[in-house]
């Protein structure tokens, strides 16, 4: 598995609240959705409602401290559908629980949801709509309205 953090995905209460919030610190977002994409140097930040980002997951929605869903999840974009499968067997053995096998996507591609031994979720996914550079690196396409 190569190393490499492509996404940080936040869970919001109000995707539209947390726009602005980002917005007037300078953080330009691109919405598709009601999902928003934000380029941050070579890695991109997303905000979703906490509430579909947890039933994403395969993870029970908690409120609080009770050790539910943190509405945080790391991503690790892949080229394919196989790197999927293979990473997240390679989780497995490692120890990792999956919490959502590898399945087709609402957005046309490919990916599956695990947790490492403290808890912290991750989402290994091919997306075709997000290219991967050479070095893994991912550029943010066009993917929707122009920022207000």
């Amino acid at each position: 598995m190569e190393q490499r953090l492509n996404l940080i995905t936040l869970g919001v209460s109000d995707v539209n609240r947390s726009r602005r919030f980002y917005e007037q610190l300078g953080w330009q977002g691109q919405e598709v959705e009601e999902t928003v994409f934000v380029q941050a140097g070579c890695i991109v930040l997303t905000l979703w409602s906490r509430e579909k980002l947890a039933l994403d997951s395969g993870i029970e929605q908690v409120d609080g401290n009770s050790g539910g869903f943190s509405g945080v999840v790391l991503a690790h974009n892949v080229r394919s559908e196989g790197e999927v499968a293979e990473v997240i067997t390679a989780v497995v053995k490692a120890g990792g629980r999956v919490t959502r096998q590898p399945q087709a996507t609402f957005y046309g591609g490919y990916a599956g949801y695990f947790s490492d031994p403290d808890g912290h979720l991750w989402e290994v996914a091919h997306n075709p709509g997000f290219a991967l550079g050479e070095d893994g690196s991912l550029t943010l396409p066009d993917v929707g309205e122009a920022p207000s």
